[in-house]
């Protein structure tokens, strides 16, 4: 399994690595690794989706306030939201990304 790079975001032109191990055609419900690097901030965005992010290493910005290794994170379906590594970061951020149903992503 090797990262993948993921889209450029739209807003700040950073890019979040992915490495996908779980994938349901017939659901959307997905599981894979996410690796934020400092200063890679997925700023105001909203999912059709529930998703949470189980953080591995790093500390995780978001909204609602910064997590560290063994955090659980999840994130409600319609909810504006913010999260990534802030670019003071010692390091990544990586976590194992869950989502319910198929995942997409609409910035604010």
């Amino acid at each position: 399994m090797r990262w993948e790079l993921g889209e450029p975001n739209p807003v700040t032109g950073k890019i979040v690595e992915n490495k996908y191990f779980l994938n349901d055609p017939d659901t959307g419900m997905a599981a894979w690794l996410v690796k934020y690097n400092p200063g890679v901030i997925t700023v105001k965005h909203t999912h059709n989706c529930s998703h949470g992010i189980l953080i591995l290493e790093g500390e995780l910005y978001t909204h609602d306030g910064t997590y560290g290794p063994g955090d659980f994170v999840w994130f409600p379906e319609g909810l504006v939201m913010e999260h990534g590594a802030l670019a003071t970061a010692k390091g990544p951020v990586t976590g194992v990304f869950i989502t319910n149903k198929r995942f997409d992503i609409t910035f604010l």
